[in-house]
């Protein structure tokens, strides 16, 4: 996965891992697939599966959702703890 670029080096010296680059593995977006319009707040099954078994929001990076998906998710975690469908922390 990682592609190294073709340096000369002394011997002895190290490659600096900024010169590394990484090509990152595109994600489907799970909301595309399973044909959600929008997200919902009360839908608890699918708002889950976003959070950690601490109760964080999982980051973008890991769950595989655009931006604008993971602000709509974030939005409605938040809604659904306000109103108490998902606990704020989980012991």
């Amino acid at each position: 996965m990682a592609k190294k670029l073709k340096l000369t080096v002394k011997k002895g010296k190290k490659v600096k891992k900024s010169l590394i680059i990484r090509k990152r593995k595109i994600k489907p977006d799970p909301f595309l697939h399973a044909g959600y319009a929008e997200v919902d707040f009360k839908d608890l099954n699918n708002l889950k599966r976003y959070l950690t078994d601490r109760g964080k929001i999982v980051p973008r990076r890991s769950s595989g959702l655009t931006a604008v998906r993971q602000r709509q998710v974030a939005k409605a975690i938040k809604r659904a703890r306000l109103i108490g469908l998902i606990p704020f922390q989980v012991d």
